[in-house]
């Protein structure tokens, strides 16, 4: 069996990440896989880009103007709506002819459009599409929060200026997903359990074959090192507890940035020695003065053995995200063998378990997320947390356990094509 796993990028985004592990945990597991990505990161033999063209940039710009021109010029919102109105015709290169399934992840921003995707399902092939988050399942947007429009037709969005109308973008781009899908098969895998029955709400996944199989990690990268060798290697203090904040850009108000600011700000004013905060991603710097306790930016880093550093040389994780998959920070924090904090929304619930490998703190309460954080710090028993944490990875996310899942995905596509047919 050969899969072709589709996604724009090879390694920038948490669905590239897990895009990109699956596709080595297959191939650890006997199953060949191809990756196909819009420009390739990394001399990887097992990723292939899109030909070279300057239409692979027009692509992403013309659906950025189309969206810009909806936004009335406005440049708020701009990327949390994708149209899929634009993109490469994949159904001609070799990597696809040889793939018995296609499999697609996070496919938005100029990669694939939808009559691409039409396309590729009237090919004959199998498809497998993986949500790394609701996009599918909506008309335009990746986070739904409060709005449930996409339980009977997305219009009106919260996205566009004056919350839309009857007939506005959100409406024709969920047309467009309805008329694609309507006729033809396509085998749905949300990242969680929490994904798996959101997309069921979805009319525009009616009828649609749906699950869930979590993301993997190679547990051989993500496992629990020497935290003051890591800290020297870093520069980070050796004498103080640390918490961790990470995220692609720390100023995404999607991130919860300021919830932790306001747990900190309690943190800072209760009795004992004061932790330091690590910031790891892209803007580091800008929340650095927000902060009461001592910050240290690291900023956005890409090589995964600094990564692994950085979760060595923290004592907890915390990721007050507002909306979440099955985020693949928290996964390799455990891994690491440290325990984590967030709140109780989407996933997070399905990786944490509340007061054994970390605290589950609650929906948008930053004081609730400083006692979780407190408690980890100072009155758990830390080194049972951290066991039960590597535990937890080792039985649920590790690459063997993982590929096996998707293997039966496949042979379950398959045999739904062919009765289809």
């Amino acid at each position: 069996m050969k899969i072709l796993i589709v996604n724009t990028s090879e390694r920038t985004g948490g669905a590239a990440v897990a895009a990109n592990r699956l596709m080595k945990a297959l191939n650890n597991n006997g199953v060949k896989a191809k990756m196909l990505v819009r420009e390739k990161e990394t001399d990887t033999l097992t990723v292939a880009e899109l030909p070279k063209s300057p239409m692979k940039r027009w692509h992403f710009l013309w659906e950025r103007l189309v969206v810009f021109c909806h936004l009335h010029f406005s440049k708020q919102h701009l990327f949390e709506i994708d149209i899929a109105n634009a993109g490469t015709d994949i159904t001609k290169l070799r990597e696809f002819e040889e793939a018995d399934i296609i499999h697609l992840h996070w496919i938005n921003q100029g990669m694939l459009s939808l009559s691409n995707i039409r396309k590729i399902l009237r090919s004959g092939k199998p498809v497998v599409w993986t949500m790394h988050d609701i996009w599918p399942a909506t008309g335009i947007c990746h986070v739904t929060l409060n709005c449930r429009q996409f339980t009977t037709g997305c219009s009106h969005c919260r996205l566009l200026p004056g919350n839309g109308s009857n007939h506005d973008l959100a409406y024709q781009t969920w047309q467009k997903k309805l008329a694609m899908t309507q006729d033809e098969n396509i085998y749905y895998v949300a990242c969680s359990r929490w994904l798996e029955q959101e997309a069921k709400k979805s009319a525009l996944l009616y009828g649609q074959k749906i699950t869930n199989v979590p993301n993997c990690i190679d547990t051989h990268i993500y496992k629990k090192g020497n935290k003051q060798e890591a800290r020297q290697r870093l520069g980070l203090p050796a004498d103080k507890k640390l918490i961790l904040f990470a995220s692609q850009r720390v100023t995404n108000e999607n991130k919860g940035m300021s919830y932790l600011i306001e747990a900190c700000k309690q943190l800072a004013n209760a009795d004992g020695v004061k932790p330091g905060v690590v910031i790891l991603g892209g803007h580091a710097e800008e929340v650095v003065s927000q902060l009461p306790l001592e910050a240290y930016p690291l900023g956005y880093v890409n090589d995964e053995h600094r990564i692994v550093d950085v979760y060595h040389a923290v004592d907890v994780f915390v990721l007050p995200s507002l909306s979440e998959n099955l985020p693949n920070t928290i996964m390799e924090a455990m891994a690491c063998g440290v325990p984590c904090v967030g709140f109780r929304v989407g996933g997070i619930p399905e990786e944490i378990d509340h007061r054994k490998n970390g605290y589950v703190a609650e929906y948008r309460n930053a004081d609730d997320l400083a006692r979780g954080i407190s408690w980890i710090l100072n009155e758990a028993d830390y080194k049972a947390l951290s066991e039960n944490a590597i535990h937890k990875v080792s039985m649920n996310y590790s690459q063997q356990s993982v590929a096996m899942k998707y293997l039966d995905v496949y042979h379950q596509a398959m045999a739904f094509k062919h009765y289809r047919l």
